[in-house]
């Protein structure tokens, strides 16, 4: 509740300057999507950055030797499993709301980055 208090607020206060609002990492569950939509409204797009579990094992272990973190292999495939346990249904709930927009997140960051752009690029037009 409290985060989603502090995203209203945010989008309130620029709600006469913005376009629209990029919100990162939320939500990250369906009772989270579900509260936002109540609360706030419905959003107009939904990205998702679809790569393999290699990949976000690859990276996360990446991160993790760069600052410090005592993350392991074991531990990182737990945290994993647990981002698809919550976001599977998430992902499911926003396709059949087709606000859903799936962006290939396998290449570099600027390939990412890039991919990420186009999308928002061709929605906006």
């Amino acid at each position: 509740g409290i985060v989603l208090e502090l995203l209203k607020e945010a989008m309130v206060s620029k709600l006469g300057d913005a376009k629209g609002f990029l919100i990162d990492g939320y939500p990250q569950e369906l009772k989270d999507a579900e509260e936002f939509e109540s609360k706030i409204g419905e959003p107009k797009l939904v990205l998702c950055l679809d790569c393999s579990a290699e990949t976000m094992s690859n990276r996360l272990l990446m991160r993790n030797q760069s600052s410090q973190n005592s993350d392991n292999i074991e531990t990182t495939e737990e945290r994993i499993e647990s981002y698809y346990q919550a976001s599977n249904p998430l992902i499911a709930y926003y396709e059949s709301k087709t606000q859903l927009c799936k962006v290939d997140a396998e290449g570099t960051q600027e390939d990412v980055f890039l991919e990420i752009c186009k999308t928002i690029d061709s929605f906006l037009k």
